[in-house]
């Protein structure tokens, strides 16, 4: 037999941390882990079979919230107006200049990349692109522990270095 108080406040903060990633209607979210564990509560004789009962609780949280996202957007788009099409369009020219940024940004630094000799490209790939710890990439590279650190300390000092010419505005 399940507790069902003791399985709801030891979820509870965890399920609404969860819901959270999906909305930021905190009342909405307290309403879907709610209906959660109603529905739980009311078909406990059919979920018997549920082995897993965190993971249980996870998906039908998401799948509420789903719900609940497609029940608001058929009412709201009843509600669409002339408005509502102008935000849209200036949301929408707001991102593409915000990625037109971000390319120009990302082709900046792939420049300054290149600008670095094949080793330090090599240890920053190793150690950021690659996650390696340093003595992995001190057997990869052949050098040892403080040629490591020393190496990865003048690659992102010239990194820096290179940043610091960048214009601010991109």
């Amino acid at each position: 037999m399940i507790d069902f108080g003791l399985l709801y406040d030891k979820h509870i903060d965890n399920l609404f941390a969860f819901g959270s990633r999906f909305s930021t209607d905190r009342e909405m979210i307290k309403d879907c882990i709610h209906d959660v564990f109603v529905k739980f509560f009311t078909k406990r004789e059919t979920l018997k079979s549920v082995e897993n009962i965190e993971s249980y609780l996870y998906i039908s949280l998401r799948n509420r919230i789903s719900d609940e996202y497609r029940r608001n957007m058929r009412i709201c788009d009843n509600e669409i107006d002339d408005s509502n099409m102008r935000v849209l369009a200036e949301t929408e020219d707001y991102y593409k200049e915000r990625r037109e940024r971000q390319n120009a940004l990302c082709t900046r630094l792939e420049h300054f990349f290149d600008k670095l000799s094949p080793r330090q490209r090599q240890i920053i790939t190793l150690y950021y692109v690659e996650q390696r710890k340093y003595d992995d990439i001190c057997r990869i590279m052949g050098i040892n522990y403080q040629s490591v650190r020393n190496l990865m300390h003048r690659s992102i000092s010239r990194l820096r270095e290179y940043a610091s010419q960048m214009d601010p505005a991109i």
